[in-house]
């Protein structure tokens, strides 16, 4: 009969320990789970005010300096082979250009040549 009698009083206290396990994982679980939602809150309001400030930035007017430096022009590399295309070229223009200059001081003007001279017969 003792034997019965602390087999049955064992039963219900192994139910009852392995009870207070399962709850203490249990909250243990549950403390985790809220210290994890308390970070993503505090990442999520951190979040809403670095909009707010972005969007306040964008509201405000922009206004630009008056003296503001021009922005440099990219350099421009020219290939080999066009380099010499271009050396040809600026040649040919020093000898025209002097060329046409000595025409143009040689030969009259097109209104020079039309105008009437006068006659040296008395009227």
């Amino acid at each position: 009969m003792k034997k019965t009698l602390v087999l049955s009083l064992l039963i219900p206290f192994a139910l009852v320990c392995s009870c207070q396990k399962q709850d203490s994982t249990a909250e243990q679980q549950l403390a985790q789970r809220k210290t994890e939602l308390d970070a993503r809150e505090k990442a999520l309001d951190e979040r809403e005010k670095a909009l707010a400030e972005r969007e306040k930035l964008v509201a405000k007017p922009r206004v630009v300096p008056v003296s503001r430096p021009a922005p440099a022009e990219p350099q421009r590399t020219v290939p080999p082979d066009l380099q010499g295309l271009m050396g040809k070229m600026q040649e040919l223009q020093r000898r025209t250009v002097p060329a046409v200059q000595r025409n143009r001081a040689t030969v009259p003007a097109p209104e020079e040549a039309a105008s009437p001279s006068p006659s040296p017969t008395p009227e």
